[in-house]
């Protein structure tokens, strides 16, 4: 296939700007092993380097970490249940979605690490499992493995896309490469009509910009979860006052326990669930809460928490959305620091009131739809967080009201994995 010249000498540029940096992806690795350890395993992944022979053609999608694993659930899901002739290959990047994408799946679909975005390593990636399609996750833009999949005949998706105004911004640098290679992609189903032209800016066709919905509304409520609920206040007690800290940062950990402390005072058995959004953190959020001088017990270890819990660490995967449902009011993180927020859906689809900080960019859409609605009170600061996450605890009318009106929201926004379906439809190989 022919390319433009321009094209051509962009992709030999930043090809070899990454075989340059090569080296560095060993030195990250293992700084990053010595925060969490299974980032020093399946290295030969990382450049497409595997054992065993090429396999059977495959359903790929790929899902960088967690929080897009539990966004691809639905559709992969429902791939499972309708077409389970297909063989599925689920790529993430980090260990934290490898272990997510194992909970859910086992060793049902195939699974392996998306490699590095170097020419050598996509050319046998796509070789080694040719893919029928290619079905990206959100905003994982890499030019070299676009243009392959553009060169080998492999239509590309992505799904539940968002792009936010800092993240376009953040391809400034990089735009004519970036545009020419998402003009690649067959298709770019939008969360909202404001991410779509996100993508267009970015250089998409408006032609192949469709604005489906965002997936995260047809978030599924875990099978059990009444009787989980009932288990979890069986054991720590039926009256006490409880609040969740779910996907907090490293910096927002002294809010964390700051904001508990304010709780205390006024209901000195009141209980934190805490669910630091990295694994590295889990240990570091247990010590911070002994050290301010509460019982602590975890969920690996203890399973559930006692009545004289002061805070339980949720430091296992996958549990977190039927922990909001054990909680009266919901703090998600991600938003006292310039992070921009992370899912506002699961909670309100379990029914907590939620409160955030500011920083809220990489949800928007939904914090203003949720914030319309009466589901969500948005803070300036840690003191704005404590007083409100008080002021829910003790007004349970208020709470009430924005429970209802969050589930009624994730209720009325499903409808984008239909529509996603009906896309990927024509791609799928016949039965």
């Amino acid at each position: 296939m022919r390319t433009d010249p321009i094209e051509r000498l962009l992709r030999i540029a930043y090809s070899l700007a990454l075989y340059l940096l090569a080296p560095v992806t060993v030195y990250h690795l293992i700084w990053r092993g010595f925060r969490l350890p299974a980032y020093l395993q399946r290295w030969s992944e990382r450049y497409a380097r595997y054992r065993s022979p090429p396999t059977q053609r495959t359903l790929w999608l790929h899902a960088v970490s967690v929080g897009e694993v539990n966004a691809a659930v639905p559709v992969v899901n429902a791939l499972r249940r309708g077409r389970p002739d297909l063989r599925l290959l689920v790529t993430t990047i980090t260990p934290t979605g490898s272990e997510r994408v194992r909970a859910l799946w086992g060793h049902e679909i195939d699974h392996v690490y998306l490699p590095y975005d170097m020419p050598g390593a996509v050319g046998r990636f796509l070789a080694h499992f040719r893919p029928h399609a290619a079905l990206i996750m959100e905003t994982e833009l890499w030019p070299n493995l676009l243009f392959g999949c553009r060169d080998r005949g492999v239509p590309v998706f992505i799904l539940n896309a968002r792009l936010s105004e800092r993240s376009l911004r953040g391809y400034r640098v990089l735009a004519p490469l970036v545009g020419r290679a998402l003009r690649t992609v067959r298709t770019v189903a939008a969360q909202s009509m404001a991410d779509a032209m996100r993508f267009v800016r970015l250089g998409a066709d408006p032609a192949q910009v469709v604005d489906v919905g965002n997936l995260k509304y047809d978030v599924l409520v875990p099978v059990g979860l009444d009787a989980f609920v009932e288990e979890f206040r069986r054991s720590a007690g039926h009256d006490r006052p409880v609040w969740i800290a779910a996907s907090t940062h490293e910096d927002e950990e002294a809010a964390a326990i700051a904001i508990h402390r304010r709780v205390r005072a006024r209901h000195p058995d009141a209980l934190m669930l805490w669910a630091p959004r990295h694994p590295e953190r889990f240990r570091s959020a247990a010590e911070h809460a002994r050290a301010a001088g509460w019982q602590v017990s975890t969920r690996s270890r203890a399973r559930w928490p006692s009545r004289g819990d002061g805070v339980f660490v949720i430091d296992t995967l996958g549990e977190l959305m039927s922990f909001f449902a054990c909680a009266q009011v919901a703090f998600v993180g991600g938003s006292l620091q310039p992070i921009g927020g992370h899912n506002l859906l699961e909670p309100a689809a379990t029914g907590s009131a939620i409160v955030t900080g500011p920083h809220l960019h990489n949800f928007s859409e939904i914090a203003q739809r949720l914030r319309d609605a009466d589901a969500l009170r948005i803070c300036e600061d840690t003191e704005a967080v404590a007083e409100t996450v008080l002021a829910l605890l003790d007004d349970s009318e208020a709470r009430h009201r924005m429970s209802e009106s969050g589930r009624a929201l994730v209720e009325t926004g499903r409808g984008a994995l239909a529509q996603t379906l009906a896309l990927l439809q024509p791609v799928l190989p016949a039965r």
